[in-house]
């Protein structure tokens, strides 16, 4: 509403000067016009000798006219002969008829033969004048003029009508303005408000608490869909953080147990002090001493999960197949000793995009779970490990970098025992051990996941036909 009567004040002001040019110029030339009706009746009346007898009717017929003309339009009319004595007035007290008005200029200039307008104050009357003086012409001579003077204030008021029609119109406008201006405005706070009630919401732990994103104004859509985003992206963190925080509390409270319960039993064998105590409590406390190895375990895999899970590391571009070359001699050694082979299959080079050391991370953690899959079959330090060498078929983790959909895919692919489909479904969930790994804690391919989740990749556990697993991660390919 501000803004549209500025808008208008800008406008109408201006204008309502325009509008009192306008009427004081229509006034003038309506008085022009008048006048020169008036001159070319008053031409004969002036003409007419005043001794003759059709002097007195004609001048009469001329007051006559001059009254009409002012009673019709409220403008005085002076009629002055050629020595500027007054000889028709429209004033009903015709005292003023033979007052000279030689002294006024606008007669002087009229009976020069010049046509007058303008304005003057009336010391007479007491009031600002528009006066029209034209001249009474008879061929080459002026015989006369004609005077028609106008209060100003009628103009004054025309104008203040206009501006007043105008001002109506700025009024509606103005009222107008503001009724769309408060239907506008209470449609998009009221949308505000709904989003600033889901956000109180939300704000409140209410993780359900969701913006409609198909009503109010295209802004209001974006900033719910925004919102929405927001708060789904906020529900998930939450939702992991809990799951990491029950799980976590879970897994840590089983060697917790087992370390307490493995020294207070050592310190009854200590406090017994029977044969054997002390050998008996060195085994407890060995014992103790696993436990607490694997909470360390546990402890170390949970700070790395925190980590990759919080990492904004940028993408680089990386050569898999050097990487995985590069692996398969660092664990060469470790494999000879248990008996099992390992090798590299795949390219030379292969650019790939993904963070910084995830790929030495990830075939990493699927080369340990092999080598503890292959060893657990009965292959070097197994109990049938002498047969298996005697045949010689040891067993054999192949490490493998080839083209797929839409980039690299690494492999290492075992001979092991394997795993059924639902186990390999559940293999990358947090702290989940298959039945045979005693001494794993259950992060190693969680962090694979979250490692691969953060280089675009994705992982795979899948059953060989010939047996054992095959563990992948395809990453996206660059150059």
């Amino acid at each position: 509403m501000g803004i549209a009567l500025l808008v208008l004040l800008v406008q109408d002001i201006p204008l309502s000067g325009y509008l009192r040019q306008v009427e004081t110029d229509r006034l003038v030339t309506s008085l022009e016009r008048d006048a020169f009706v008036l001159a070319g009746r008053s031409e004969e009346t002036l003409e007419t000798p005043p001794a003759s007898a059709d002097a007195a009717s004609s001048a009469a017929a001329l007051t006559a006219a001059a009254r009409g003309y002012r009673d019709s339009g409220g403008a005085r009319v002076v009629i002055v002969n050629a020595d500027g004595v007054a000889v028709v007035t429209s004033d009903d007290d015709q005292s003023a008829v033979g007052d000279s008005y030689a002294s006024r200029p606008e007669i002087m200039g009229a009976l020069g033969g010049q046509i007058t307008s303008g304005h003057r104050y009336s010391d007479t009357l007491q009031i600002d004048l528009l006066y029209v003086t034209v001249p009474i012409v008879n061929g080459q001579d002026v015989v006369g003029a004609v005077r028609l003077t106008f209060p100003e204030q009628v103009v004054t008021d025309a104008v203040t009508r206009q501006i007043s029609v105008l001002g109506l119109v700025a009024l509606t406008t103005v009222v107008l303005a503001g009724i769309v201006g408060f239907i506008f405005s209470a449609t998009v706070t009221r949308r505000l408000k709904l989003l600033q009630h889901t956000t109180e919401r939300l704000a409140d732990g209410d993780l359900d608490a969701r913006a409609d994103e198909r009503a109010g104004a295209p802004e209001i859509r974006s900033l719910s869909v925004s919102f929405n985003r927001m708060a789904t992206r906020l529900e998930t963190l939450i939702g992991q953080q809990r799951t990491f925080a029950a799980d976590a509390s879970h897994q840590l409270r089983t060697p917790l147990t087992a370390l307490r319960l493995r020294l207070e039993r050592a310190r009854e064998l200590l406090e017994d002090g029977t044969d054997g105590s002390g050998v008996a409590a060195v085994e407890r406390l060995a014992a103790a001493e696993a436990e607490a190895d694997r909470l360390g375990s546990i402890i170390d895999g949970l700070l790395v999960l925190s980590r990759t899970e919080s990492s904004t590391a940028p993408v680089v571009e990386c050569d898999v197949a050097r990487v995985a070359r590069e692996r398969v001699e660092h664990w060469q050694p470790l494999a000879q000793e248990l008996g099992v082979g390992i090798r590299y299959e795949g390219p030379d080079h292969a650019s790939a995009s993904a963070i910084v050391t995830a790929p030495e991370q990830i075939i990493d953690n699927f080369v340990d779970n092999a080598l503890s899959a292959s060893t657990s079959t009965g292959t070097g330090t197994g109990v049938n490990s002498s047969t298996s060498s005697a045949a010689g078929l040891p067993h054999e983790i192949v490490v493998r970098v080839a083209a797929g959909s839409p980039g690299w895919r690494v492999s290492v692919l075992d001979d092991g025992p394997g795993l059924s489909d639902e186990d390999c479904a559940r293999a990358f969930d947090r702290f989940w051990r298959a039945d045979s790994d005693a001494l794993g804690n259950g992060l190693g391919l969680a962090i694979v996941a979250q490692l691969a989740r953060a280089s675009r990749a994705t992982v795979l556990l899948e059953r060989r036909p010939e047996g054992g697993l095959e563990a992948s991660v395809t990453f996206e390919a660059r150059g």
